[in-house]
């Protein structure tokens, strides 16, 4: 309640202790011949007495044909423009600060304050101002607050310029403004700027490095064109100014060009007689407007036909691009919607620059690059997506051609197993017929014709009958599985033929030691082996007088020996080979077919000694049939 007493006293009291904004000015221009420098003090009742109350903002109408009839031959007419506004009676308890949105001009700007220059941009030609005016006035801490404010604007007679409403008050109650202005409208566009063209440079390097796609190569132009468009954020035309004008007024239509090609690329339809006529504007639009052979250098007249033309152009863009990707592209349908909305922000900057709108409305065109960013970022975003699920369906169809091929894998392995099965079958059954024919059914068979022929008598008939059931044995024993295990195959023989040498009155010695395991026994293998060391042993009972028989092993470091010594008188080979005894010939073909070899040696002390050599691994050309004899 107190406030609001105090408050009501300060207004009828005509004193104001808060922002104080301020709508009514008066204005005046005055002709020049040219720029001139702004004075160190000026007072205002020097000045001519033309003045004529306007209300803030205000702009200078716009008459764009009526300015181009008025402009004189010999070159455009320096106006200095002066806004005085005249402050009411307050009461500042700090420093205070002025603020206004937006002074438009083409040319030099200064501030007075009582009298006094307080600010001034020293700039010519065609330039204008997209930051907000903040400055700091006098009379704040005790001093005497300020009662009058002059603006002084210098600009060619044909140009519109403009001025905001302003604001004084303190940092606390103003700044806000003057702070969500300067980053909407300068800092904003400046990041969208940056975020486009960074985005520029990356399509850049993978267009020249990788050499994919025309689309990387159209958008980095574009890019390009974009920075150029926008080179008024990073510097306030300390360029030669109608060379900027120049480079941002082309870049504008070089920009619809390229999004007309970008669109071109994506919804797949030429459209070459757009393509050439917006090829034909830019290149006249470039002549028409340079400042070296321009017909009409007079460019902040001239820039605003310019701009219809621009706006004309993406109208047909847009049309085009939509009658092209209408229900054919979305991604192209959603690029001209991106350049029609592009098309109505140069509509209101249009309007805006050529002061049909007041000067405290927005500019709308740098936002497109936040537009475009989004847009960008969103059909990345699609292509993402799409991509992702044509990788899933990839590999779902990969995933079901595995399953498919394992299914066949597993059908051919089963396949393979049992065909593999039934080979080993028929091979062991072939293996068994031969072994037991060579060894079993000829035995028999000899002894068949020995007995018809009268050529045994009843005490030779047990011994033959127990060599064919110790060759059935053998025949039995090749089958059990001895996993390479040499020292396994001949403990088996020991098995099988101790008992027949201890009722023939030998003693059995069994030096065997531990060996390298032989990889390439099998049954046929082992079966070789085991004939090989029987026969041995039978010729040793049969042939000699002896009455110990010694078993050895011994490795070599290239295979395994293993040694048979009796204590006999011994026996002469080459006479026993004259004889035409068959089983040393056997013995050997054995040998020969497991890629091993059998030696006869006399044994210290008399006796005889029989060495078979086996190899730690098998030559391929071993296992070859044996023929033997009987």
């Amino acid at each position: 309640m107190a406030a609001c007493i105090v408050s009501a006293l300060l207004q009828v009291a005509g004193v104001r202790a808060e922002a104080l904004h301020l709508t009514a000015a008066d204005t005046q221009d005055v002709a020049a011949g040219r720029y001139t420098a702004a004075a160190a003090s000026v007072d205002s009742a020097t000045l001519p007495r033309a003045w004529r109350a306007v209300r803030l903002p205000h702009a200078h109408a716009s008459d764009v044909l009526g300015q181009a009839r008025a402009a004189p031959a010999g070159g455009a007419q320096i106006v200095t423009t002066w806004y005085r506004l005249t402050l009411p009676a307050w009461r500042p308890g700090a420093a205070q600060m002025l603020y206004a949105a937006r002074v438009k001009a083409y040319g030099p700007i200064a501030v007075y304050v009582d009298g006094r220059l307080r600010h001034q941009r020293q700039l010519e030609g065609a330039t204008w101002y997209w930051s907000p005016l903040w400055l700091e006035l006098d009379g704040g801490g005790g001093g005497a607050p300020p009662r009058e404010i002059l603006f002084r604007i210098e600009h060619p007679r044909s140009s519109r310029t403009a001025l905001a409403s302003v604001w004084l008050g303190t940092t606390d109650e103003i700044g806000w403004r003057y702070q969500g202005r300067q980053w909407l409208q300068v800092y904003l566009p400046l990041m969208c700027v940056g975020a486009f063209v960074a985005v520029g440079v990356f399509s850049a390097f993978v267009w020249i490095w990788r050499g994919v796609g025309l689309g990387y190569g159209l958008f980095t132009l574009l890019a390009a064109a974009q920075f150029v468009r926008s080179l008024n954020f990073f510097c306030e035309a300390r360029l030669d100014n109608d060379w900027l004008a120049w480079m941002m007024l082309n870049s504008l239509f070089w920009m619809l060009t390229l999004a007309h090609a970008f669109l071109e690329m994506v919804h797949g339809q030429r459209q070459r007689w757009l393509s050439r006529g917006l090829l034909a504007v830019n290149l006249l639009v470039a002549g028409f407007s340079a400042p070296v052979l321009a017909a009409w250098p007079n460019t902040p007249l001239v820039t605003p036909l310019l701009y219809l033309l621009a706006i004309s152009a993406g109208v047909a863009i847009t049309a085009a691009g939509v009658r092209a990707s209408w229900r054919r592209s979305p991604d192209a349908m959603l690029m001209s919607v991106g350049v029609g909305f592009g098309v109505l922000y140069g509509i209101n900057d249009w309007a805006l620059q050529s002061n049909f709108l007041g000067p405290e409305h927005w500019y709308l065109g740098p936002y497109i690059n936040l537009q475009n960013f989004a847009m960008l970022c969103y059909l990345m975003y699609r292509r993402y997506i799409a991509a992702l699920a044509l990788a899933e369906q990839s590999n779902l169809r990969l995933v079901s051609r595995l399953r498919e091929r394992e299914a066949e894998l597993a059908f051919s392995y089963q396949r393979l197993i049992e065909i593999e099965h039934k080979q080993t079958l028929a091979g062991e059954r072939l293996r068994l017929m031969q072994d037991m024919h060579d060894g079993l059914g000829s035995s028999l068979q000899s002894a068949l014709w020995a007995v018809e022929r009268g050529q045994l008598d009843d005490n030779a008939v047990p011994d033959i009958l127990r060599a064919c059931i110790d060759d059935l044995h053998l025949t039995i024993d090749s089958l059990e599985p001895v996993e390479a295990d040499l020292l396994l195959l001949l403990a088996t023989l020991r098995y099988r033929l101790g008992e027949r040498l201890r009722l023939a009155g030998m003693r059995l010695h069994w030096a065997v030691a531990d060996v390298p395991p032989l990889e390439w026994i099998d049954p046929r293998t082992a079966l070789h082996i085991l004939r090989i060391l029987q026969e041995a042993l039978s010729n040793i009972v049969k042939h000699t007088n002896a009455t110990e028989i010694r078993v050895a092993t011994s490795f070599d470091g290239d295979g395994v020996t293993v040694s048979i010594a009796d204590n006999g008188p011994g026996f002469d080979l080459a006479a026993a080979r004259q004889l035409g005894g068959k089983g040393l010939l056997n013995q050997q073909r054995r040998a020969a077919a497991i890629g091993g070899a059998i030696a006869w040696e006399p044994a210290g002390g008399g006796g005889t000694l029989v060495l078979l050599w086996l190899p730690l691994s098998q030559p391929a050309a071993a296992l070859a049939p044996v023929a033997t004899f009987h």
